[in-house]
């Protein structure tokens, strides 16, 4: 019996897979809703004032950043959990791939959502005249808690291994 359920148990990993391919349906709207702005803006780009052209390229960054974000959790997550990626001797593969274990992946997570926040915080300052001073400061207090978290989890990460 402890058999079949650890076989069972073992085998439930590859409920995991479709979730990290919906990572990947995640990532086609991200590039669909990237090119949307791209298109949005080009016919505007000489109407806009150059703060305007600025927030909308850090939206673009952003859109950016979450897409490798998500390219990390879904080609990692799916390598450490369900199974090891097989691509072919000849074909492209990506420097960190096999290398990047559940704790990297968590840091890596950490920073790029540090990254992420730092960039929102940096476009809602840029528009701070139009915003109460409440409200950025709840931003700076949410970026902050980031930034702490961060690097308390690189810190006990950092413990942990020696």
């Amino acid at each position: 019996m402890e058999r079949i359920i650890e076989n069972a148990m073992y085998a439930s990993r590859w409920l995991l897979a479709p979730i990290y391919f919906g990572l990947s349906l995640g990532l086609l709207a991200l590039a669909l809703k990237f090119f949307q702005e791209i298109f949005h803006i080009l016919p505007n780009i000489f109407a806009l004032a150059e703060s305007e052209l600025i927030l909308v390229l850090l939206s673009l960054i952003d859109m950016a950043l979450v897409g490798g974000l998500l390219v990390m959790v879904m080609i990692s997550g799916y390598e450490n959990f369900v199974s090891q990626l097989d691509i072919d001797e000849g074909k492209e593969k990506l420097n960190w791939l096999g290398k990047m274990d559940s704790s990297s992946l968590k840091m890596k997570v950490a920073a790029s959502i540090v990254a992420i926040s730092s960039i929102h915080l940096l476009r809602v300052f840029m528009d701070a005249k139009n915003i109460e001073p409440e409200y950025l400061k709840w931003y700076v207090i949410i970026h902050m808690t980031f930034v702490v978290s961060a690097f308390a989890m690189g810190y006990l990460d950092k413990l942990t291994k020696h």
